[in-house]
């Protein structure tokens, strides 16, 4: 199960920003404006945040096993984006990807909860982020060289191709929840009331969301700000700019040990809101090559280092159950889908207005700071660690 699990988070880090290198291709070939071509990176993001809280209530219903092969057979379909001959059917693929983001998310949780024990599911969940962020790291730095050996289409193919593997192993080695209370069972609404009401919920919610705002408008978009400004090939910006998720997989392998050597975790939301926020400027408005670098590797880990206990946090509430979680998870997706959709379209549309990134940019780093409210607020029952030493 928990090769399975790194599987579907590896084609789900190539479907989430494989394509950005490669907008510039997308723009001239279907003649777009910034801001429709912001839509292919944004737009699934939208449809996983509408699909988050009914996605989790539907995990709780029919179970992990019948939503994790429906999420995997969603992202697959990215393997027919060879045949798309306009914008519309790409958007249509894009989307149906991310059908399957949210599925594979809300489901993750009541899965982990249900087969490893809380260490372990900090473990895996550090394990899972880094696997997403290695999946990210190989699509960004990969789309565009794959580009120039075939076209750019073919290139999202061959991403999501890897996906229809994954779709069969999971079909014939997939299993739902061992244990009793794990099974399918429906969610009341006053229940996800009661659950989504928590403090710790809406904290983590905030934190994820305002990293998050920054992150996707920067991977989205610095390929071509690097490109516009910076005179970078199409190749040699999508290689800088996938230093984030590598990094990445580091800064989430970090996260899933050094919180269990203190007391509390609420320092690893401050070292991320702080990394988050002073990488995020460097990597714009630092004009040096060696600048650049040492700043997208600040940002990176500070975009990763708090995903883990993120994930884990929701654990240790009063009285959790993997249905509970399922929608707390899908919840996490709702608040983050919205802010990963409107972060590319929102420097898009500031560059039409504006003639500049900038801009754009600037605000997404400002709201990045939401990570720091953790830090100072979260509830010591669940900031905590019992197992420290």
């Amino acid at each position: 199960m928990a090769a399975l699990t790194l599987a579907a988070h590896l084609v789900l880090g190539f479907g989430l920003f494989g394509i950005a290198p490669v907008l510039p291709l997308a723009v001239a070939e279907y003649g777009l404006s910034s801001t429709a071509a912001g839509l292919l990176v944004s737009l699934p993001m939208l449809l996983a945040a509408a699909f988050g809280i009914p996605g989790g209530m539907l995990v709780a219903r029919i179970g992990v096993k019948r939503s994790q092969l429906i999420g995997w057979i969603a992202m697959a379909v990215l393997a027919l984006s060879f045949l798309a001959p306009n914008f519309a059917i790409m958007l249509s693929l894009r989307l149906a990807y991310g059908l399957g983001l949210a599925l594979i998310v809300t489901s993750t949780g009541p899965l982990l909860m249900a087969w490893f024990s809380q260490r372990e599911v900090l473990v895996m969940n550090s394990l899972n982020t880094a696997t997403v962020s290695l999946g990210v790291a190989l699509a960004v730095a990969g789309a565009a060289p794959l580009a120039e050996l075939t076209d750019w289409k073919t290139a999202m193919s061959l991403f999501g191709a890897v996906g229809l593997v994954g779709a069969v192993l999971w079909l014939v080695a997939g299993r739902d929840a061992p244990l009793p209370d794990a099974r399918p069972a429906r969610i009341s609404l006053r229940e996800t009331g009661r659950v989504l009401r928590a403090r710790t919920v809406i904290l983590l919610v905030l934190t994820d969301a305002g990293v998050l705002v920054q992150y996707t408008a920067l991977t989205g978009w610095l390929p071509t700000f690097y490109n516009e400004h910076r005179d970078m090939s199409l190749a040699a910006a999508g290689l800088v700019t996938g230093m984030l998720p590598f990094i990445g997989v580091f800064a989430v392998l970090a996260g899933g040990v050094l919180p269990l050597r203190f007391g509390s975790v609420r320092w690893v939301f401050v070292v991320s809101g702080v990394a988050a926020g002073l990488g995020g400027l460097g990597v714009y408005l630092v004009p040096g090559l060696t600048g650049i670098y040492v700043a997208t590797a600040v940002l990176g880990f500070g975009s990763w280092f708090y995903v883990p206990m993120l994930l884990t946090l929701p654990l240790r509430l009063a009285s959790i159950t993997p249905q509970g979680l399922a929608v707390i998870y899908g919840l996490m997706i709702t608040t983050s889908g919205i802010a990963m959709f409107a972060a590319p379209i929102l420097v898009g549309a500031a560059r039409d207005a504006t003639g500049s990134l900038l801009p754009g940019f600037l605000i997404c780093t400002a709201m990045s700071a939401t990570a720091l409210l953790a830090g100072f607020f979260l509830p010591a029952e669940v900031s905590r660690n019992g197992e420290a030493g």
